[in-house]
């Protein structure tokens, strides 16, 4: 292995924890987001709160299988 190649797998590496970090990242914050002017009911918050945390886990396992799939 020549230090170009040993650089390039290194900065792939790095490069894609902060890109999956970053997407996570995004999920999270789009899943806690709330509508504006709607009334803050506790209730409706906690289920909105676990249907998106649901919804970016199920996001999450798809883009793991995806890179499985991509890697054979």
């Amino acid at each position: 292995m020549n230090v170009n190649q040993i650089i390039n797998l290194v900065m792939r590496l790095f490069l894609r924890k902060a890109i999956s970090k970053g997407i996570d990242k995004g999920f999270d914050m789009a899943a806690r987001r709330r509508k504006p002017g709607q009334p803050r009911d506790p209730e409706a918050e906690r289920l909105e709160k676990q249907n998106g945390q649901e919804s970016a886990k199920r996001a999450k396992q798809a883009m793991r299988v995806g890179r499985r799939i991509g890697r054979m």
